[in-house]
């Protein structure tokens, strides 16, 4: 039941995944540029796909108002409007906050038939998008805290 919601994410979204030849973003540097821009935690994250632990990060239980960016180039991703506790122990979105922001690509490793979300500027893994999230779009961006910078309302 899980993979055909995974699924039919990507066919609703209208995603394809062209496996031979990965996107070429807007923002492109090398490793060592990276490595120079970015925390290790935060290269590990956005580069290598890794993952923080869940409760660890500085926003999964952030309530303030504002806008959370992409931690690797600065574009907006999501709103506070938009966040919600999911309990998961990592920063949840319902919708972005503005379309287009992220690339959702299908993801089968670690045994799993996931949703990856990636920032569509630079191509940094952000998290995983699950089909069990609240009204009105039903989603959950389960999103790194690290792959983001958040600035408040003024």
């Amino acid at each position: 039941m899980w993979k055909l919601s995974c699924v039919l994410l990507l066919i609703v979204y209208g995603l394809t995944y062209n496996t031979t030849k990965p996107k070429e973003y807007p923002v492109t540097k090398s490793i060592d540029e990276w490595k120079s821009q970015l925390s290790s935690e935060e290269f590990h994250v956005l580069r290598e796909k890794g993952t923080e632990r869940a409760f660890t990060g500085k926003y999964w239980d952030n309530k303030k108002e504002g806008e959370y960016f992409c931690s690797g180039c600065e574009q907006k991703l999501f709103s506070s409007k938009h966040k919600y506790k999911s309990g998961t122990g990592w920063p949840s979105f319902y919708d972005l906050a503005q379309t287009g922001a992220v690339d959702l690509i299908s993801d089968n490793s670690h045994g799993m038939t996931r949703v990856e979300v990636v920032c569509s500027k630079c191509g940094g893994h952000l998290g995983h998008l699950f089909p069990d999230g609240p009204a009105p779009t039903g989603n959950r961006y389960c999103i790194n805290s690290v792959s983001l910078n958040f600035k408040t309302a003024k």
